[in-house]
C-alpha cells in the first residue's frame, strides 16, 4: 500500500513533468525583446501543428513566418506588432516553446494540452485564457459535431489551439484581415472575433436541432418504434450543447466587468456586447430544446402505454368472442351427443335388450333423446352459452 501511495499515475507524472518545464528560472529573465534573437535548441525549427501564423501591425498582415521560431524572431523585432498564431492538436515541444515566449501559465497549458476541459475564462497576469466549445450540424448524419478550442490573448499575441474539426478559424482570419479597422483594436478584438464565430456557429446547429425535433414530433404521432432511440441521442446531444452555451453567458458576462478596468474600446464593448445577447439567446434555445424533448419523451412513452393498452383490449376482446364461439360450440356439441349416445346404445343389437321387443321401444328412444336436448339446450339458453 505504501508503495501503490508513493507512486503516480502516468497523467499526474506528465502533468508534473510540464510544471516542471514550464516553471522560470529562480532568477528573471530580461526582457524577451531583448534577448539574443537566434531560436533556442528547445524551439522547434518547423511546427507542423502551426495551422497558420502571421504578423500584424495596425491591423494589417506584415509576415506570415513559416515556424514558432521564425514568428518569435520577428515579433521580437516588432516593437508595435500582434502575432496571432493558430495550432490545431500541437505536439508538447510546441505548447512548451510558446509557454516559454510568452510566459504562460502552466496550469493553462496543462488545459491546452489536455483538452476535454469546460467552456471557462481565466487571467493570469496579463494573459487571458478561454475555453470555448465549438459546435457544427452534421446534415447527413443528423447529429451535433463539438469541438474545442482554447485562446490565449495577451498584450501583443493570440494563439488559438483547436481541438476538433470546429471552428474554421480561417475565416475568422479573413474576416478580420478585411477589417483592418477592427483588427487595429488589438489581441481582444481577435478574441471577439473568434467569439462571434463560435456563438454565430451555433445558429445552424439549432436549426438543425429544431428541424430534428419538428421531425420526431411526426414520428411519435406516427408510432415509429425507433424514435425513443433518436429522442434520447439528440437528449445527450443539447446535454452536451447546453455545457457549450451556458457558461459562455457568464463569462461574456465577466469580460464585460473588466472594461473599465482593462480600458476596452467602446467599439469593442458593443461587439461584446451583442455577442452575449446571441449566446443568451441561443442558451435559451437550447434549454427550451431539452425541455421540449423531455416532453416529447414523456408523450412518446404516454401514446406507447396507450397503444400497448389498446392491443391489449384488443387481444381480450378477441380472446371474449373466442371463448363466446367456444361455449356455443361447446353447448351443440352436449346437445348433440345425447341422441347419438342413446342410438349408439340401442344400434349394438345385443340379443338380451328388452327394449328391442318393446312395441313402445322405438316412441320411447326417440322422445327420451327429444328430451334429454330439449333439457339440454333449456339450461344451455338460460346460461347465455346461446
Amino acid at each position: 500500500m505504501a508503495e501503490r501511495r508513493a507512486r503516480p499515475d502516468a497523467k499526474s507524472a506528465r502533468k508534473s513533468g510540464w510544471r516542471r518545464a514550464l516553471t522560470p528560472p529562480s532568477t528573471p529573465p530580461a526582457d524577451r525583446r531583448d534577448q539574443d534573437p537566434e531560436p533556442s535548441a528547445a524551439e522547434p525549427a518547423e511546427a507542423g501543428s502551426v495551422v497558420q501564423a502571421a504578423l500584424y501591425r495596425d491591423g494589417v498582415r506584415v509576415s506570415t513566418p513559416a515556424s514558432l521560431a521564425e514568428t518569435f524572431r520577428e515579433l521580437r523585432d516588432e516593437t508595435d506588432g500582434m502575432a496571432w498564431i493558430g495550432l490545431a492538436r500541437p505536439t508538447e515541444d510546441e505548447l512548451l516553446s510558446l509557454a516559454a515566449e510568452f510566459d504562460l501559465h502552466p496550469l493553462a497549458v496543462e488545459d491546452a494540452m489536455e483538452a476535454h476541459q469546460r467552456p471557462k475564462l481565466e487571467r493570469y497576469g496579463e494573459t487571458l485564457f478561454v475555453v470555448l466549445r465549438a459546435a457544427r450540424y452534421l446534415d447527413a448524419a443528423e447529429e451535433v459535431d463539438f469541438g474545442e478550442l482554447h485562446v490565449f490573448v495577451g498584450p501583443d499575441f493570440v494563439i488559438t489551439v483547436r481541438h476538433g474539426a470546429a471552428p474554421d478559424l480561417s475565416a475568422v482570419r479573413r474576416r478580420m484581415e478585411d477589417t483592418p479597422e477592427l483588427l487595429r483594436l488589438g489581441p481582444e478584438a481577435v478574441l471577439y472575433a473568434i467569439l462571434d464565430s463560435v456563438v454565430d456557429g451555433y445558429v445552424p446547429v439549432v436549426t438543425g436541432v429544431q428541424n430534428d425535433i419538428d421531425e420526431i414530433e411526426t414520428e411519435v404521432f406516427r408510432g415509429d418504434p425507433e424514435v425513443s432511440r433518436r429522442i434520447y441521442e439528440l437528449s445527450r446531444e443539447m446535454v452536451e450543447f447546453q455545457r457549450a452555451t451556458r457558461p459562455l453567458v457568464s463569462m461574456l458576462h465577466s469580460l464585460m466587468a473588466g472594461f473599465a478596468k482593462y480600458g476596452t474600446d467602446e467599439e469593442l464593448q458593443r461587439y461584446l456586447r451583442d455577442v452575449a445577447d446571441h449566446v443568451t439567446h441561443t442558451s435559451e434555445r437550447v434549454d427550451g430544446f431539452r425541455q421540449a424533448l423531455a416532453d416529447i419523451l414523456t408523450v412518446n412513452a404516454t401514446l406507447v402505454t396507450q397503444q400497448q393498452n389498446a392491443e391489449m383490449r384488443a387481444l381480450a376482446e378477441a380472446g371474449f368472442e373466442q371463448n363466446e364461439e367456444i361455449k356455443k360450440i361447446s353447448s351443440w356439441a352436449a346437445i348433440l351427443f345425447a341422441p347419438t349416445l342413446v342410438g349408439t346404445i340401442y344400434g349394438m343389437n345385443f340379443d338380451h335388450m328388452p327394449e328391442l321387443h318393446w312395441l313402445l321401444g322405438y316412441p320411447f328412444a326417440i322422445v327420451l333423446m327429444a328430451v334429454v336436448c330439449t333439457s339440454l339446450y333449456v339450461v344451455f339458453k338460460r346460461r347465455d352459452w346461446l
